[in-house]
């Protein structure tokens, strides 16, 4: 671990009383994030950080359902060759995306998640926007989710990961579920979890699926949104790219569970030695335009639900399929080692403007609306039930799929009229970058506001300094 995260961990502990009082300030809330330089910067020996656009909204998951329209509703982003396929055997979206909804150009991996819907209480359903996370500038990104890899430190003994390859691919969570039914012992039990966002902060700063944090979507109203938090394995058998549950080649680490990166354990288990990065999504769901208590149920509980039906937010789940250029993942571990998750700090990848970002879209496919582009809670496509028609299940038990002869389209085009238009930027309510006036109270993690697109190895590798006294 560089000295100088060392430093700002030791400089943060003998400093406490001051460090609480400035990081209390509105102003700073905004790098509240993830773990931010009280918990990254002494955990990673490498970290990228960057924002994704939204490539497409649509009924697609070419990882359970290839080749056929998705039971629910999906976000997808990343490079533009996603199809209903992605058959490793004949697309590399590497070679295949000619644009990527990513900050790093050289990342044309798609990632994607189920969607987030309010249940109005006239029975009707409305997609809930998604907005740019904390430090994600210049620029505001439209929908989509932040991205991160990370690289642990001791007492980890396997320090020396290996990027993910061509063809591979993996999913965490599983959208039947309905219960807390996970072992709190599982290094499973931490792997998806929501933080609530209140007034003027976003959230409490520990590490996401520790104390503040919860299993379940929040039973309570969050002034400033909801974030979502989904970690992958980070262990791989090193044989197979894949798997038929598209889980089972790759495991979390095992051992005493503890805070930072080693929240899933410590050391690869032997049938899974392979240590690949720590890939983490963030995902802000905005639902201030849904905060009025009189649209909430009566009952007492929660008026959203997934895509899939569930209300309870156990079902939460997202896929990867890899699709970094050449070695250009296995560089940005080796080199991107300054803990601030800066984009602009990484010089081995190149960045590109947020305009370039929002730019690489895809129609939907599939012939059926699935969100609309206004932001008022009045004017917004009131879907009449969920896409694909998924019913409803509050478990406990596990969820069924819905019923095939529901009416929901089951075929798509490949070159179709879009029937939903594409989200626009939400200006969240925090800021994503530093305008360079005055001091910056982000401790050193907000992006500059006027920083331009760079080519990759233009410039230095960053300089990790201690804090000043």
């Amino acid at each position: 671990m560089a000295s100088g995260h060392k430093a700002v961990g030791l400089y943060i502990q003998d400093n406490k009383a001051h460090y609480d009082d400035l990081t209390s300030s509105p102003a700073v809330m905004q790098w509240k994030s993830l773990i931010a330089t009280v918990l990254v910067a002494p955990l990673a020996r490498a970290l990228i950080r960057f924002p994704c656009s939204q490539l497409v909204t649509e009924r697609s998951d070419p990882l359970v359902t290839p080749g056929e329209v998705s039971p629910h509703l999906h976000q997808i982003v990343g490079g533009n060759a996603f199809n209903f396929s992605m058959d490793p055997s004949n697309v590399d979206p590497a070679k295949a995306s000619t644009c990527t909804t990513c900050r790093f150009a050289e990342d044309k991996s798609n990632y994607w998640t189920a969607v987030l819907f309010f249940k109005h209480p006239n029975g009707s359903y409305i997609r809930v926007p998604q907005m740019a996370n904390h430090n994600t500038g210049p620029g505001l990104q439209a929908g989509g989710m932040t991205i991160y890899y990370f690289q642990p430190r001791a007492p980890t003994k396997n320090l020396d990961i290996v990027a993910f390859a061509p063809g591979f691919r993996m999913i965490v969570g599983h959208p039947l579920r309905r219960a807390d039914d996970i072992p709190t012992t599982s290094p499973d039990y931490r792997q998806t979890s929501f933080r609530c966002f209140d007034n003027r902060d976003p959230g409490n700063n520990g590490v996401p699926g520790f104390a503040g944090d919860s299993f379940h979507l929040p039973n309570k109203i969050c002034p400033e949104g909801i974030r979502s938090n989904i970690y992958f394995p980070q262990c791989w058998d090193g044989v197979n790219l894949d798997s038929p549950d598209h889980s089972s080649h790759v495991a979390f680490p095992e051992g005493p569970a503890s805070s930072g990166l080693q929240i899933f354990g410590t050391d690869c288990p032997a049938t899974h030695p392979v240590r690949v990065p720590l890939l983490f999504i963030e995902i802000i769901w905005d639902t201030r335009p849904f905060n009025d208590p009189e649209l909430w149920p009566k009952d007492g509980s929660q008026p959203f639900v997934y895509s899939m039906g569930d209300p309870t937010g156990f079902g939460q789940h997202a896929d990867y399929l890899f699709g970094w250029e050449g070695d250009s993942l296995q560089r940005a571990m080796e080199v991107c080692t300054g803990g601030d998750g800066i984009p602009w700090n990484c010089p081995v990848l190149t960045t590109q403007d947020m305009d370039t970002m929002n730019n690489c879209r895809q129609p939907n496919k599939v012939d059926e609306v699935v969100e609309s582009e206004c932001k008022s809670i009045l004017y917004q496509s009131h879907l009449e039930r969920l896409p694909g028609c998924n019913p409803i299940q509050d478990g406990p038990v596990s969820a069924t799929l819905a019923p095939a002869d529901c009416g929901a389209h089951t075929t798509w085009v490949a070159a179709p009229t879009p029937v939903t238009a594409p989200p626009s930027a939400v200006t969240p309510p925090w800021p994503v970058c530093w305008d360079g006036q005055g001091s910056d109270t982000s401790g050193g993690l907000a992006p500059r506001c006027d920083s331009k697109p760079t080519k990759a190895n233009s410039g230095p590798a960053p300089v990790v300094t201690s804090p000043p006294l």
